[in-house]
């Protein structure tokens, strides 16, 4: 079950209205437990085709109830107009087709863990503390999770970082990356599709060059290349089984 509602961010959007979804394990009425939680990014995109950008989701309500994993996902969807879903989710300014994107990503995450985390935790059967506190999203989501579990470490113990876009700071692995320091026991799936390497020539050296860093710095990292993997939700959709693996192991 998906309960919808709307909800502001005064430091982006002043009072104006975005929706959020919460999405319910199966048998979450008839029990008393408590779940873990799942914050992710483009929330329009993740339950139905009807509400996705692209006439296309993840299919993520139909997975939990299918698979009946214990696990509440909270999202937001995303700032549709212009460039602002590139500003509100990338913690570093860049050049994006000859236009100046502005990075407001921290103040993005600065909403998520303060204002959203304690709207779920206030509502829902949640287990609020870190171990039981994920994080995920694809492309500009998914730099925003690499970004989350390097500075927001305190909050989120594990993420799903899926075709991260990596490539805003000119090619380079980003610096809040490069400058981190990780929680002893972070956990992360990554992972980048052959037809996007394919696309972008450069992704490939710099998604091992980030794998590796992110190895040095002692993160619990599976990286996965798709074979014929491409920048869709269908694509992503796929991805689910592997990254909902590694985010709920032992939990």
């Amino acid at each position: 079950m998906v309960i919808r509602s709307n909800v502001k961010i005064p430091s982006l959007t002043g009072d104006r209205e975005r929706r959020a979804f919460v999405c319910l394990p199966s048998g979450y009425y008839e029990s008393e437990e408590r779940y873990p939680v799942l914050y992710m990014f483009d929330g329009h995109n993740l339950f139905t085709d009807e509400e996705a950008t692209y006439g296309k989701c993840w299919g993520l309500e139909d997975y939990i109830d299918r698979t009946h994993t214990p696990l509440i996902i909270a999202a937001v969807e995303c700032n549709h107009e212009g460039d602002n879903r590139l500003s509100e989710y990338s913690p570093v300014s860049f050049d994006f087709h000859g236009r100046r994107i502005t990075g407001r990503g921290k103040k993005y995450m600065d909403w998520l863990t303060s204002d959203f985390k304690a709207y779920v935790d206030g509502n829902f059967r949640t287990l609020p503390d870190r171990g039981h506190t994920f994080i995920a999203g694809s492309s500009m989501g998914g730099l925003m999770t690499l970004y989350a579990l390097a500075k927001y470490g305190k909050y989120f113990s594990r993420g799903a970082a899926l075709s991260p876009s990596l490539w805003v700071q000119n090619g380079a692995v980003p610096s809040f990356i490069t400058g981190a320091n990780f929680k002893s026991d972070c956990v992360l799936f990554t992972d980048y599709g052959t037809k996007e390497f394919k696309n972008h020539s450069p992704q490939r050296e710099l998604f091992g060059e980030t794998f590796k860093i992110l190895c040095s710095k002692g993160v619990a990292v599976t990286a996965r290349i798709v074979p014929d993997g491409t920048h869709t939700e269908a694509s992503w959709e796929r991805e689910v089984p592997y990254f909902m693996s590694v985010l709920t192991e032992g939990r």
